[in-house]
């Protein structure tokens, strides 16, 4: 082997080296200290992903994307797509503020990564009115003062859709089961249920 092909193998191994004891001693650095050095992590730790194609429908928009296998579909939504509306809470499946629909299934977005999504249909809170003419379910959550702060209700409209579409709106106490995923920290749940049971008991299509 010569000098050049050597030097050229070292260096791919130290490469390889550097990257994953990099990875190790990120895996066993405790958050606190992760979270103090947080830009420095995240340059750091970039290095060892590489963007992998993604291709995947936003509110009828079709995109075809370069993620890091890491990104959630939540980030993906609010920092690369824009989309705002959907909300970031516990970051950890807790509160529901992240929610969006799947193929027209309900999901915390927090909790799924972005590549997981290949090939499918999302809807977030910017995709439910047609128009300037408002969803039946946002026009409910604004008659019935379903909200205070308005911090959660993205996520609260988008998984009463859900909870409609799925026939679990057929009572209050339904309706509190199959919402309790969605945590309201002002306290608006008796709105919220009287939105959802109008929509319901309307029969509109949601």
């Amino acid at each position: 082997m010569s000098k050049a092909a050597e030097s050229q193998t070292g260096d791919s191994r130290r490469d390889f080296l550097k990257k994953t004891s990099l990875a190790a001693a990120l895996s066993l650095t405790p958050i606190t200290i992760l979270k103090a050095a947080d830009h420095k992590v995240d340059e750091h730790f970039a290095e060892l992903f590489e963007k992998i194609p993604l291709n995947l429908k936003v509110n009828n928009k079709a995109y075809n994307l370069k993620v890091e296998p890491r990104v959630t579909l939540l980030d993906l939504l609010r920092e690369q797509l824009h989309l705002t509306g959907t909300k970031k809470g516990c970051d950890h499946g807790q509160c529901g503020a992240c929610t969006v629909h799947v193929d027209g299934q309900r999901i915390n977005s927090c909790l799924s990564l972005a590549v997981m999504n290949e090939g499918k249909t999302v809807t977030t809170i910017e995709g439910l009115a047609n128009g300037d003419e408002l969803h039946p379910m946002q026009a409910a959550f604004i008659k019935h003062d379903g909200f205070q702060c308005g911090y959660c209700t993205p996520g609260q409209i988008m998984s009463a859709v859900a909870c409609v579409r799925e026939g679990h709106a057929n009572s209050k106490d339904e309706i509190r089961e199959y919402m309790s995923g969605n945590i309201c920290r002002c306290g608006a749940y008796p709105n919220i249920v009287d939105a959802i049971q109008e929509v319901k008991e309307k029969g509109v299509k949601v």
